[in-house]
């Protein structure tokens, strides 16, 4: 167990889920899903990476994917009921969010953004997503996370190629 809890790790504790921590050694140079998963030994299509992506219609919102795919925006205008969404310039990640970039989780962020989470999460037992600092990760069931953060699922991932 790290020597200090994160706000995410409170507000998990505070909704009675389980879940467990994981730390690694970061990488200031890669921060990359992929690279967080061989840490920790997870698979990478199982850890997901939060992504702040702002829409014309509904303004900012959170979409979280598995860290070896790539984020479809059409996908996500057509849930988010927005005609044209990108991800926000990283400079305002942190002032949106209160996390800097490596360590976005959609838990106890500065403002409840709505949260969309691909769909893949539900195939898997445990799904692992920043504990809202580099160098920790929380592993825990999807239907859990998708209640802590007040989440839907959505067909939201495609190829890294595409």
């Amino acid at each position: 167990m790290p020597s200090a809890k994160t706000n995410a790790m409170r507000q998990l504790d505070a909704l009675g889920i389980a879940y467990e921590v994981c730390e690694y050694e970061v990488d200031p140079g890669d921060l990359s899903a992929e690279s967080v998963a061989a840490k920790i030994g997870f698979p990478p299509e199982q850890t997901f990476k939060t992504l702040v992506v702002r829409g014309d219609r509904r303004g900012v919102c959170l979409a979280v994917i598995p860290g070896n795919a790539a984020l479809d925006l059409k996908a996500l205008a057509r849930s988010t009921g927005d005609r044209k969404l990108d991800t926000v310039p990283l400079k305002e990640v942190q002032p949106l969010t209160g996390y800097v970039r490596g360590g976005v989780t959609a838990l106890a962020g500065k403002r409840d953004y709505p949260v969309w989470v691909d769909e893949f999460a539900q195939l898997y037992a445990r799904i692992s997503v920043s504990a809202g600092l580099r160098g920790l990760q929380i592993l825990l069931a999807p239907a859990d996370y998708l209640r802590a953060v007040n989440g839907r699922y959505a067909p939201l991932a495609k190829d890294k190629e595409e």
